[in-house]
C-alpha cells in the first residue's frame, strides 16, 4: 500500500514484539507526517479528523486501538464490517477509508513479510479510527449543510462527543450498537431504513452513460445518449452501430417514453434525459441518502403531537403520541410559486375567511385581466378596497394608470363558496404569509401531480383537521357549533385550543406500505443535494 511516507514501508521487523513498539512511535511520526502535508497521509488518502486523532492518540501515548501483536482486536473486525456494510444506513463505505482499510485487510493475511510491517499496521489503525470519527459525524449530523429550516444547535459537536463513542464502543466491543445510538429517533427515518435492506438487495449498481441536457455538442450528446438507451436495452449491439440511422434513435426514444410514461415525441427532451439520468439504482439510493441527512436536520425528537406537511409526497399527517391519526390530500405551491419549508404552530383557524390577495399575484396575474376586462373583479368575487378600507366602485377607477409602483388599493376577495381559500383557513405564524386552507376548486386533489397553488396549501380533509384541534374543546366548540356556522356561511376565528406545531418539509423518498416511495423532486431540491454532495461518488 503506498502511503507517501515510504521510509515505514520498509521498516518489517523480525519478531512479533518489535511491531508492537514500532508502531507507538509510527503513529506519532505518521500523525507527523500527515500535519505537514495538508492532513494528507498520501496522494490518495486525507484524515479528517487528524487533529483529534492526534490528541487521541498522544493521551494514549500513540499505542493502537483496532490491533494487537499482529493481530486485528475484535472491535476492528466490527467496524470493518460496519463500513462494508454502511449502505444500509445511507451512507457510501468510499467515505470511511474502505478500499485501503480491504487492502491492509487483504494484505495482512496474505503476506507474511507485510504482516510484520508496523507501517500497514499503524495506517490501518488510523485510518479506522479516523473512519469511526466520521461515522458518528455522518450518523448524528448528516453530510448536508445546515439551513433555514435546521432544528439543531449543534452545528459543530465537540471533541468530546468522538471521543466518548469510540471510548465506548472499544470498551464494551459493540461498534454497531454505539453508532446507532447517534442515529435520529423519528418514525419516518425509522421506517425509511427499515425498507432499505430490501432495496440494496433487489439493486443492481452499475456505471451508468451520464447524458449532458441542454448539450452544446450534438454528436457528442447523440452519442451519450445512444450508450445510455443500449445500457438501459432500449438498443440492442446490432442497432447500436446504426445508431446514426434517425429511424433507429427514434424507435428507441420513443419506446423509452412509453414505458416511462413520458410525452411520446421521438424527441429527446429535459424530462426524459432527467429520467434517465437520476433513476437508475445508484442514483436512487443517492436519493435515499440525501433524505435520511434530512431527517437529521430536525431535533432529535419531535414533540408528542404536531402536524407533518410533506411537499412532494401532497400529504398532510397529524401525529398524536406516534401515531399518524389523521391524513389528508394536499395541493402544494406550484414552481413558480414554490410553498417554503418552515416551522410555526397552528394558533387559530378561520371559518369562511376573506382573502386579501396578495401583491405578487395582483400585478403578474390580476391587474393585467383588470386591465383587459374590467367584468374580470365581478367574475372572481373580488373587491377593491381603499386605504380607508372603503370598498371602492372599480369603474371609476382609472386602470391604465396603475402599476406596482403605483396601487394604493388592497384587491379582497369575498367570503363564500366561490372564495380562493374555501371554507376554511388555519392560521401559523410565518414570515411568508402562507397558511393552510380548504379551496373552491376540489376537484384539482383528484390530480396525481399537486404542485398547483400560489404558496399556500390547500387541505382536502378541512373539516378532520378543524376537528381534530378543538377536540378538546367540546365545551366551548361543540362540533353542531361549526357545522351551523359553516351551513350559514357565517365568518368566525376559533382560537383558545392548544397550539399544534406544523412542519412543513420536503422529503422525496419514504418508507411506506411495505416499500421505499419515490416522489416526483418537485422543485429540483434533490438534483441540486446530488450534484453539490454526492455527485462523483464511485459505485461501491
Amino acid at each position: 500500500m503506498a502511503c507517501g511516507h515510504e521510509e515505514k514501508d520498509k521498516d518489517v521487523v523480525k519478531a512479533p514484539a518489535q511491531v508492537e513498539d514500532h508502531v507507538g512511535a509510527d503513529l506519532k511520526s505518521l500523525l507527523e507526517y500527515a500535519a505537514d502535508k495538508g492532513d494528507k497521509i498520501n496522494d490518495s488518502t486525507v484524515l479528517n479528523y487528524r487533529k483529534l486523532e492526534d490528541s487521541f492518540y498522544s493521551i494514549k501515548s500513540y499505542t493502537p486501538v483496532w490491533s494487537d501483536k499482529e493481530n486485528w482486536l475484535r472491535q476492528a473486525d466490527s467496524l470493518f464490517a460496519f463500513i462494508a456494510n454502511s449502505k444500509e444506513y445511507g451512507l457510501f463505505p468510499t467515505d470511511y477509508h474502505f478500499t485501503a482499510l480491504q487492502f491492509a485487510q487483504r494484505i495482512v493475511q496474505e503476506d507474511t513479510m507485510a504482516r510484520k510491517s508496523a507501517a500497514i499496521w499503524n495506517r490501518a489503525d488510523l485510518l479506522l479510527t479516523d473512519a469511526f470519527f466520521t461515522l458518528v459525524k455522518d450518523l448524528k449530523q448528516g453530510r448536508l449543510d445546515y439551513d433555514s429550516v435546521t432544528l439543531r444547535k449543534d452545528s459543530v459537536l465537540p471533541d468530546s462527543v468522538y471521543v466518548v463513542a469510540l471510548n465506548a464502543a472499544v470498551q464494551t466491543n459493540n461498534i454497531t450498537e454505539t453508532l446507532h445510538d447517534l442515529e435520529p429517533r423519528h418514525r419516518g427515518y425509522d421506517s425509511l431504513k427499515a425498507y432499505l435492506h430490501g432495496f440494496l438487495t433487489a439493486a443492481h449498481f452499475r456505471k451508468m452513460t451520464w447524458v449532458d441536457y441542454p448539450y452544446k455538442d450534438s454528436a457528442g450528446f447523440c452519442q451519450a445518449l445512444a450508450h445510455r438507451l443500449q445500457e438501459s436495452g432500449y438498443i440492442d449491439s446490432a442497432a447500436f452501430a446504426n445508431v446514426s440511422d434517425t429511424g433507429v434513435m427514434r424507435g428507441a426514444i420513443r419506446q423509452y417514453q412509453v414505458n416511462n410514461k413520458l410525452k411520446v415525441t421521438g424527441k429527446p427532451s429535459q424530462d426524459m434525459v432527467d429520467m434517465m439520468n437520476y433513476n437508475s439504482d445508484w442514483e436512487k439510493f443517492k436519493r435515499i441518502a440525501i433524505n435520511l441527512d434530512r431527517y437529521k436536520l430536525l431535533p432529535d425528537t419531535l414533540p408528542p403531537m404536531y402536524v407533518w406537511v410533506n411537499l412532494p409526497a401532497f400529504n398532510l399527517e397529524v401525529v398524536d403520541s406516534d401515531t399518524v391519526v389523521m391524513e389528508s390530500k394536499v395541493i402544494v405551491g406550484a414552481l413558480k410559486t414554490r410553498t417554503p419549508l418552515l416551522t410555526s404552530e397552528i394558533s387559530n383557524f378561520v371559518t369562511y375567511p376573506q382573502w386579501n390577495v396578495p401583491t405578487s399575484i395582483i400585478f403578474k396575474e390580476m391587474l393585467p385581466a383588470i386591465k383587459r376586462d374590467i367584468g374580470y373583479l365581478a367574475k372572481q368575487n373580488l373587491m377593491v378596497v381603499d386605504d380607508n378600507d372603503s370598498v371602492r366602485d372599480p369603474t371609476t377607477i382609472r386602470w391604465a394608470r396603475l402599476n406596482k409602483n403605483n396601487f394604493p388599493y388592497q384587491i379582497k376577495q369575498r367570503q363564500g363558496d366561490d372564495n380562493s381559500l374555501g371554507v376554511m383557513k388555519f392560521n401559523f405564524k410565518n414570515k411568508y404569509d402562507v397558511y393552510l386552507h380548504d379551496t373552491n376548486g376540489r376537484w384539482l386533489f383528484d390530480k396525481t401531480f399537486r404542485a398547483l397553488s400560489h404558496g399556500c396549501v390547500r387541505v382536502k380533509e378541512w373539516r378532520k383537521l378543524s376537528a381534530f384541534l378543538i377536540r378538546n374543546d367540546t365545551m366551548k366548540y361543540h362540533p353542531d357549533t361549526l357545522k351551523a356556522w359553516i351551513t350559514r356561511q357565517e365568518k368566525h376565528t376559533v382560537y383558545g385550543f392548544a397550539r399544534v406545531p406544523i412542519f412543513i418539509r420536503y422529503f422525496t423518498v419514504e418508507g411506506k406500505k411495505g416499500q421505499i416511495l419515490f416522489h416526483d423532486d418537485i422543485y429540483g431540491e434533490d438534483k441540486q443535494l446530488r450534484n453539490r454532495y454526492f455527485g462523483e461518488k464511485p459505485i461501491s
